[in-house]
């Protein structure tokens, strides 16, 4: 473990790969959470996962023991209402599940899309509603992206991910989509500015040195990689992080912050 200490008011803590991986916590995890929460230092669970609300990824959590509340958590999705709170006259065309779509509300409801919203629309995709998306951007709405990956992975095999639908919209309309997930500096600044801070004042926590490790860097939050989840098949691919700490795992974290 890397014995330099850092400060923050606010612990930006990823999940798969950071705090459990392969269905199980990393060991030590629920102990280096209530560390934290008992110091005083708030914390936001940061995930790319824009298919599942807060709530449902909450309840999945607790049931392999990690005490993570839905208000605690910060999604794509979060995002998206969090920017969405913060404007007026907001109106959404959602391309993204109807569980997604249930939990924009008032957003989602009626007139003239101001913003076309792309996240995993697998269940409910089709060329009008593509045609649709595609009209109301080049109408003016601004497109915005949950997130881009390429593709993920099942126990089934490969599945094309929300990236491809959102670079579909992309070449169609000429407009590039604004990314709300990670890495984007929106995703990191909405999540600090739910906690009542700015991202100098949190700490990015996290496996994945192209995402939590340069997403954190890159809005002026102080970053810890830990070495568990994808770091050592990024090593192995030629990643190096800038991390202004690194430590073995999440157990390690309150030492690496004083606690």
């Amino acid at each position: 473990m890397t014995h330099h200490r850092i400060t923050a008011r606010v612990a930006l803590l990823d999940l798969e790969g950071t705090l459990y991986a392969g269905g199980d916590p990393i060991p030590g995890a629920a102990e280096a959470v209530a560390a934290l929460r008992a110091s005083g230092v708030k914390i936001r669970f940061l995930t790319n996962v824009e298919s599942q609300t807060a709530f449902d990824i909450s309840r999945e959590l607790a049931a392999i023991g990690l005490d993570v509340p839905a208000d605690e958590l910060f999604t794509p999705l979060t995002a998206a209402r969090t920017l969405f709170s913060s404007l007026d006259q907001v109106v959404v065309f959602p391309l993204v599940s109807a569980e997604v779509r249930a939990s924009l509300g008032d957003f989602a409801e009626g007139g003239r899309p101001t913003h076309v919203l792309v996240g995993d629309c697998r269940k409910i995709l089709s060329y009008e509603i593509l045609d649709t998306a595609f009209r109301a951007v080049r109408d003016g709405a601004e497109l915005l992206a949950l997130q881009r990956g390429r593709y993920f992975l099942r126990q089934d095999g490969e599945h094309i991910d929300t990236g491809a639908i959102v670079a579909a919209l992309e070449y169609t309309t000429g407009i590039q989509a604004r990314v709300l997930g990670k890495p984007s500096g929106d995703f990191f600044e909405l999540a600090a500015r739910t906690a009542g801070v700015m991202p100098g004042d949190c700490v990015v926590v996290g496996d994945d040195g192209t995402t939590d490790i340069e997403g954190g860097r890159a809005v002026g939050a102080a970053t810890v990689q830990v070495r568990t989840g994808k770091y050592e098949r990024q090593r192995a691919e030629g990643v190096r992080t800038r991390a202004d700490v690194a430590i073995d795992s999440i157990a390690d974290l309150p030492a690496a912050l004083g606690i």
